[in-house]
Formats: structure tokens, C-alpha cells, sequence
């Protein structure tokens, strides 16, 4: 009767555990204990994921029939299952997750082949799948392949997949740059069989919007336009001028990146001055618009920070703090502004600063600012000193502001209406031969239909305003990669992801922007690598030390070997000889000590690995126990 009792309660136990384990995994909430909250789902995703409309359904291809696979591939590709498992949890059922195992020659590598996914590799050649495609009605969007590189952009990459697929039309994005960061295939690349490559900052553009190109000679802005993106711009009609003041006040948002000592300019003036051209002008400005919007900026100063210097090598061995490379960190993003709240570094190249007017009634929101160590320095003084000099010539003026969100209701910059260009006078036309008057300029009759100018915003316009267009070259933002036999871009900073929030932000988007910036799984342990570096430095001083002398010692060696006799020995004086052995002692009793470190640093990393085994294993038993003590007191009370 007793063993019945024991085999029921052994059966009972066991389906008690297994029970215990199907409900943990059937409940939906999570505890997440991580320190950047990674497997938590961002506020914007929640937002993005309500607001499904259509069932969304989603195909993860993992080649997980593969035992070969290395085991960080099979970890990574849990996160992802898991984190699309919240997704599905999230949406309430507008999000179907459908796990697909493409094992050679199937139907299912076949269409994973068909969706546009990538396969990656490993090893000798070995290949695997690791993808998503997602689904709407006829709209299909794909990650070609899922890597470990970019875990820590996890969360956006999957968010943005799923707002692509819901875009039956992308927002029309107007550019106009004198920079050449959107490529154009033109006649001379086509005969060279060259493909010209954009910046990688429009590729990223292009993903969630529709890129219309602007001529800097234009007059008019193209129809339709969502948001207007304007860089570096140079001799623009006042015209030209005149549509962008209008299409701010009409309530749609501007992107406004000017600049007072553009690098690449500089550099192409540098190849014409050496074929006899003349410089370009390296600055930009749009004082009529500034000035009537109320924005006080001077394209003639750069800002300097030894606070945020970023270090630059200009000779082999020799690098110094350059003062006008602001080298951003946390301390100088603004953390409640959407743009750039999870921001975390940034490579601003001789940047300017600008201000707002008193009584203009708007609102100018810091998102970039320098450190109140900062001061300007005038761009001809940063093109003709050495960056070593640039430091002593800045004098302290408090923190500038480098970017900014400028919000309210703009007055017009021209309330006098449309301007008229100056042009040469014409002569008049003569009436025909029989007499009757010329007809009146189509253009002057198109004029007269146009709509009235506006003269103040009828609501809230929002300018985002930068001083600084360099750090949208890929010299300053990314580091290109091979990785798996393909091109990759590895981001260097946060360049990309602020001209990614900027732009979600003006365009409405805003649900992708507090995404960004999350951090990984892969967390170091913090503890031994402390531990490791103490004790490298603790004994790499004794070996430098060991080595100067073995250096010395070596060198007195060497002028002995000239003074041998015709029999071939070494004459060594008695100094030399107790010289020596005492340098022998020494160096065996410092490979002694040396020996003694590296296994006390061996003995440490073994004693905490023991008592973080031992915390692991204990943890859960004595919490039950705790919790069993405490039911059973109560029960008892």
C-alpha cells in the first residue's frame, strides 16, 4: 500500500512539473529583468501593432533540421521566434506566426528562394536560412536574412517590416541637395559600366518613402510632396525660396540641413585649385527665409568643443584632440525629444549653431547642443590653422545649439506675395501684320490664377533645423563590412538612426522612432573582464620592466662578442659574469611571480564561476522553500 502511495505521489509530482511548465509557457506576460529592457516591446511597437487594420501574417524560415548549425545561430533564432511571439500576443490576433523549416530541396526552400530570402553561410561554404517575409492581402515585404550584427536593431527591423507591408502608398519625400548623396545613373556611368551608389542614409529614406528629386534651378516645388528635405542648399531662386516658405507655413514639415564649412566642398576645392579653377563656396545659407522665420544662424562660424573633441591622427604616431569633430555622447541629445531620446553618439564635421529671435512666438526645442566648454572660431581661422592650434583659439560661450526642432506659426519670410525676378528687359513685341495685339505671356496669365500667399501659418508648422551636412556621408556614419561574401554596412554611430527618427518624425510616423537604439543579449561579463585587465596590468609592468633589462643585458652580450680570443671563447670580467647571473635570478624569480598572478587570476574567475553555479542551483529551491515555510506557517496559524 505504502510503494502505491509513493509511485502516485512520484506521478503526481511529475505531472504537477510538466503542468507547471505547459502554464508558464501559456501565460502571456513576461518578466523582463534585463538592464535595456529588450525583450520588453517598445511603446511605439504596441501603438504600431494596434493600429493593424488587416490580418498580417507572418513566415519565419529557420534551418533548424540543420545539427550542424553553431549553436549562437540556433540562440539567435529563438530570440526572434520569441520576439515574434510577443508580436502575435500584442496584436490580439491581427498577426499570424507561421515557423517554416526550408530543409534542402523542399517545397519550403523553394519559396523561401521565391520570397527573396538570402541564404547566409557558415563554415566551409555550409549554407542556412534565416528570414522573414510578411504578408497583407497582395502587399508582401521581406528581411532577406536576420543576423546576429543586427540584434540590437531587433525590434525596429521587425516594426518596420510590418509598417512597410501596411503602406499601399510611401509618403513622397522631396530632396534638394548640392550634395551628391542620391545616385543618378547618367550617360558617362553607364559607358564606364559603373553603378553610382547612394549614401547609405538615402537608402535608408528610400525604404519607407517615395523620393521625388528637386533641382537647386527649379522655381516650384513638385505636387503632392509630404515632407520637403533640403541640404546644403546654394544659389536657390528666391523663387524657389518662396515655395519652400510656403510649403512650411501650409503645415507640412521641412528638413533643413545647412552648413558653414562643408568638408566635401572643401575637398573638391582643393583638386580645382590645383588645376587653376576657382573655389566653391563651402558654406550654405538661406538668410531671407531665416531671417523672416526668426532664426538667427552664421554661416561664417563653426562651433568648437575641447569637451567633445574627437581624436585625429595626423601623422603616424601623432594624434591629437580635433575640437571642430564633435564626437556627441549621451550628454549632448536632448532624452525627451522622440528624435533623439535612445540616441547615443554622433559625429558632427565643423558644425554651426543657430539661435531663435525674441517675440517670433515660436518654439525652438534643443535636440543636439554642444558642452558649455564650447565656443565658435571663425571658418576662415579653421581652414588655415593646424588642429593641434584650434584648441587654444576657443574661448568658453556656453552650449550651443547644433539641431533643433523649431514649431509654431511661422510668418512668411516674403509678405509682399510672390517675388519677381530681375531679368534683362526684353524688347517689345510688335504687333502681327494685320495689326492685331501679341498675345499675353501664358506664364503671367498661369501667375494671375496662382492662390493667395500665405502669410502666417493657419496652424502648427514644424521645421527640424541642423547645422551640419557632412555627417550624412558614409565616411562619418558607417564602416563598410564583407560579411558572408556580401557588401554590409556596419553603423559607427547613431548618424543614420537621428536622420531615420528625423524624418519618421516629420513625416507622422513617429510609432518607429522609440525603437531605436535598444541593446543586445550578448551582454559582456563585466566582473572577470575587470578582473582579467587588473591582473594584466598587475604583471605586464614587471614584464616591460623585465624586458629593458633583457634588452640592456643583450646589448652587453654584443659588444663581448668582439673581444674573443683565437680559441673562440668569451672573455667576460667577473662583473659582467655576476651581472649576468644576477639578471638570471631576477628573471626567473619575475617568471615566478608572473606564474603566481596568472593563477590567481585563474583561481578568482574559478571561485566566482563556482559561486554563480552554486547561486543558480540554489536560488530556486530556497525560493520555494522560503514560499513553502511561509504557506505552511500560515497554515498553521
Amino acid at each position: 500500500m505504502k510503494s502505491g502511495m509513493k509511485l502516485l505521489s512520484v506521478v503526481l509530482l511529475f505531472a504537477g512539473l510538466v503542468l507547471v511548465n505547459y502554464l508558464a509557457s501559456s501565460i502571456p506576460a513576461r518578466l523582463d529583468l534585463t538592464a535595456e529592457r529588450i525583450f520588453t516591446l517598445s511603446p511605439g511597437t504596441k501603438t504600431l501593432l494596434a493600429k493593424i487594420e488587416e490580418p498580417i501574417q507572418l513566415d519565419f524560415y529557420f534551418s533548424r533540421s540543420l545539427s550542424t548549425l553553431p549553436l549562437p545561430f540556433r540562440d539567435y533564432a529563438d530570440r526572434v521566434r520569441e520576439m515574434l511571439g510577443q508580436y502575435v500576443r500584442a496584436s490580439r490576433g491581427k498577426i499570424v506566426l507561421n515557423l517554416i523549416d526550408p530543409k534542402p530541396d523542399t517545397t519550403e526552400e523553394e519559396k523561401a528562394t521565391a520570397a527573396g530570402l538570402a541564404p547566409q553561410t557558415w563554415g566551409a561554404n555550409r549554407q542556412f536560412y534565416c528570414g522573414l517575409v510578411a504578408i497583407q492581402a497582395d502587399q508582401q515585404k521581406v528581411i532577406p536574412a536576420l543576423s546576429t550584427d543586427r540584434e540590437q536593431f531587433l525590434e525596429f527591423d521587425l516594426s518596420q517590416l510590418i509598417y512597410q507591408t501596411q503602406l499601399l502608398d510611401r509618403p513622397k519625400l522631396g530632396l534638394l541637395s548640392s550634395l551628391p548623396l542620391w545616385a543618378r545613373m547618367d550617360f558617362a556611368a553607364m559607358q564606364n559600366g559603373r553603378m553610382p551608389q547612394s549614401q547609405m542614409v538615402v537608402s535608408e529614406w528610400e525604404k519607407t518613402f517615395e523620393i521625388v528629386d528637386v533641382e537647386p534651378t527649379a522655381e516650384v516645388l513638385p505636387a503632392s510632396l509630404d515632407v520637403l528635405v533640403i541640404i546644403h542648399p546654394q544659389n536657390l531662386s528666391r523663387k524657389l525660396q518662396f515655395a519652400i516658405d510656403q510649403f512650411l507655413l501650409s503645415g507640412k514639415p521641412v528638413f533643413l540641413a545647412l552648413d558653414p564649412s562643408s568638408r566635401y566642398f572643401r575637398s573638391r576645392g582643393n583638386q580645382m585649385a590645383m588645376m587653376g579653377g576657382p573655389a566653391p563656396n563651402i558654406s550654405s545659407d538661406l538668410p531671407e527665409l531665416l531671417r523672416g522665420w526668426g532664426i538667427v544662424y552664421d554661416a561664417q562660424s563653426v562651433v568648437g568643443d575641447p569637451d567633445d573633441a574627437t581624436p585625429v591622427q595626423v601623422a603616424p604616431g601623432n594624434v591629437v584632440r580635433y575640437p571642430i569633430w564633435l564626437s556627441l555622447t549621451k550628454n549632448s541629445f536632448n532624452a525627451t525629444a522622440l528624435p533623439t531620446s535612445q540616441l547615443e553618439s554622433m559625429l558632427l564635421v565643423e558644425s554651426g549653431s543657430f539661435s531663435l529671435k525674441e517675440g517670433t512666438g515660436l518654439t525652438l526645442t534643443p535636440l543636439l547642443e554642444s558642452s558649455a566648454l564650447s565656443g565658435t572660431l571663425p571658418g576662415m581661422v579653421v581652414n588655415m590653422a593646424q588642429p593641434e592650434d584650434l584648441g587654444r583659439q576657443i574661448t568658453a560661450s556656453g552650449r550651443k545649439t547644433m539641431a533643433a526642432l523649431v514649431q509654431g506659426r511661422f510668418k512668411s519670410a516674403f509678405p509682399e506675395g510672390l517675388p519677381k525676378e530681375e531679368k534683362p528687359a526684353e524688347a517689345t513685341p510688335k504687333p502681327d501684320d494685320k495689326g492685331a495685339p501679341p498675345p499675353a505671356p501664358a506664364k503671367a496669365a498661369a501667375d494671375a490664377k496662382a492662390a493667395p500667399a500665405l502669410k502666417e501659418s493657419p496652424a502648427k508648422s514644424t521645421l527640424l533645423l541642423i547645422a551640419d551636412s557632412d555627417w550624412l556621408f558614409d565616411d562619418y556614419s558607417v564602416r563598410k563590412l564583407n560579411f558572408l561574401g556580401t557588401a554590409a554596412y556596419e553603423p559607427i554611430n547613431d548618424n543614420l538612426a537621428f536622420a531615420g527618427n528625423a524624418l519618421d518624425f516629420l513625416s507622422g510616423s513617429q510609432d518607429l522612432i522609440s525603437i531605436r537604439g535598444k541593446g543586445t543579449s550578448l551582454r559582456p561579463f563585466k566582473v572577470v573582464h575587470e578582473m582579467e585587465v587588473h591582473a594584466q596590468q598587475k604583471y605586464q609592468e614587471q614584464l616591460t620592466a623585465l624586458e629593458a633589462r633583457l634588452n640592456k643585458v643583450q646589448s652587453q652580450l654584443s659588444e663581448l662578442e668582439g673581444k674573443k680570443t683565437e680559441g673562440g671563447r668569451l672573455i667576460a670580467t667577473p662583473e659582467i659574469a655576476r651581472s649576468i647571473e644576477e639578471f638570471r635570478r631576477q628573471q626567473a624569480k619575475l617568471r615566478g611571480e608572473r606564474r603566481e598572478i596568472r593563477k590567481s587570476l585563474r583561481e578568482g574567475i574559478a571561485a566566482l564561476e563556482n559561486r554563480l553555479l552554486l547561486l543558480n542551483l540554489l536560488a530556486t529551491p530556497a525560493l520555494v522553500g522560503c514560499f513553502g515555510f511561509w504557506f505552511y506557517y500560515r497554515r498553521r496559524k
